[in-house]
C-alpha cells in the first residue's frame, strides 16, 4: 500500500488494554509493515494489529478508540494530542475500505440497473408493443363501435351529419365508387369543424360540406377521399387513436374492451385541430390511378395556381383518357344538396 511508506516512521503515545478486565497501559504506537505495532516504553512489542482489521469504536469522537475487528474488548485509545496518528490510521482504514469487496453495493447497483431496464421497457417498448398488440387483436366490429362513439362526440362540434335521402343515396354511390382496400367504407358530410376530410377508426370518412358545395365537379371531393384512403393505408387510424390515448388507455381497452369517454373526447378534439399528414406525390398518383380518379382537379383545389402541385397536374394518370365518372351529373347534384339549405 503506497500510504504505508508515508507513515512508517510515525509514532504516537496512547493507552492500550488487552481485555476489559485489564488496566489501561501507556504505550507507544507505530505503523509497521501492514500492521499497527503497540509497544511498551522499552520498545517491547505488546500487540500487532492488522491495518486491514482495525475498527474504530467511536467514529468522529475524541479521544479516538480503536479495536481489532472481532475483538472489541482489546482497545487502543489515542488522545487529542496525537492528531497525526489518528489521521494516519483513518487514512489507512479508508484505503483498505476502498479495496474491500462491497457485495451490498454491487447488489444495489444491480437492483438499480434492473429497475432502470424495467423502466426503459415500460417507457420505450411497452407502449408500442401494447398498441401493436391491440391493433392486431381488436376486431373490426369493435373498431366500428369506437368510430361511431367518436362520431357522436365530433357532432357536438361539427353539427349533425347531413342526411337528405337523395344526398345519402348519392353519397353511398360515391363510397362504392371509391372503396378502401379492405372495405367499401362509409362517407359522412358534416357542416363544419372538419378542415377537409378525416377518417375514423372503423372506416368512416368525414367530409366538410364545402368540398361538395363549392366545386363544379365531383373529382375534387373524390381526390380528397383518395388522399384520406392513402393516409389510412400508410398509418392505421385506430393505431393513431391508441398512440394519442396512451399506454393506460390501450391496456384498459385490451382488458375491458372499452375506452373511457374522456379519452374519446380528447381524441375528437385532436382530430379537428391536428394538421393532416402530408402525402408523397408518387403515392398520390398511384392512388388516383388505382381508384380511377383524375388528379388535376384535386391539385387545383389544393393550390389554385398549381405551382405547388405541378407534379399532380403534369403526371395526371387520366390526362389523355377519361376514367369512369366518379358520379353521374344527377347524383352529383343530389350530393351537393345533402345538407339542405
Amino acid at each position: 500500500m503506497t500510504a504505508l511508506r508515508e507513515y512508517q516512521r510515525l509514532e504516537a503515545s496512547g493507552l492500550w488494554r488487552a481485555s476489559p478486565d485489564d488496566q489501561r497501559s501507556d504505550v507507544i504506537v507505530s505503523i509497521g509493515d501492514a500492521t499497527l505495532v503497540i509497544s511498551d516504553f522499552r520498545e517491547n512489542p505488546l500487540a500487532h494489529w492488522s491495518l486491514a482489521a482495525i475498527q474504530r469504536a467511536n467514529p468522529g469522537k475524541r479521544p479516538a478508540i480503536y479495536h481489532p475487528d472481532g475483538d472489541p474488548g482489546e482497545t487502543l485509545e489515542l488522545p487529542d494530542t496525537e492528531p497525526d496518528m489518528i489521521a494516519a490510521i483513518e487514512k489507512l482504514r479508508a484505503a483498505v475500505e476502498r479495496r474491500r469487496p462491497h457485495p451490498g453495493r454491487l447488489r444495489l447497483v444491480m437492483l438499480v440497473a434492473s429497475f432502470l431496464a424495467v423502466a426503459a421497457l415500460a417507457v420505450f417498448w411497452l407502449p408500442g408493443a401494447a398498441r401493436d398488440h391491440a391493433v392486431g387483436v381488436v376486431p373490426d366490429v369493435k373498431r366500428v363501435e369506437i368510430g361511431k362513439a367518436l362520431l357522436d362526440r365530433l357532432q357536438r362540434m361539427t353539427g349533425p351529419v347531413c342526411h337528405t335521402p337523395e344526398g345519402r343515396a348519392a353519397l353511398t354511390q360515391l363510397a362504392r365508387r371509391l372503396p378502401a382496400k379492405d372495405r367499401p367504407g362509409r362517407l359522412e358530410v358534416v357542416r363544419g369543424g372538419v378542415q377537409t376530410t378525416v377518417r375514423l377508426p372503423g372506416g368512416t370518412i368525414l367530409i366538410n360540406r364545402d368540398l361538395v358545395e363549392d366545386f363544379e365537379e365531383p373529382d375534387v371531393v373524390a381526390g380528397y377521399i383518395v388522399a384520406e384512403r392513402l393516409r389510412a393505408e400508410a398509418s392505421d387510424p385506430f393505431a393513431r387513436l391508441l398512440d394519442h390515448a396512451g399506454l393506460w388507455a390501450t391496456l384498459r381497452l385490451l382488458t375491458t374492451g372499452a375506452l373511457e369517454p374522456a379519452t374519446l373526447d380528447a381524441y375528437a378534439q385532436h382530430l379537428l385541430t391536428a394538421p393532416r399528414p402530408g402525402l408523397d406525390t408518387d403515392a398520390l398518383l398511384h392512388g388516383f390511378r388505382r381508384l380511377g380518379v383524375r388528379s388535376t382537379p384535386y391539385a387545383y383545389a389544393l393550390d389554385i395556381s398549381g405551382e405547388t402541385t405541378l407534379g399532380l397536374i403534369e403526371a395526371d394518370p387520366f390526362a389523355n383518357a377519361a376514367p369512369e365518372p366518379v358520379l353521374s351529373d344527377a347524383d352529383w347534384l343530389r350530393l351537393q344538396g345533402i345538407c339542405g339549405s
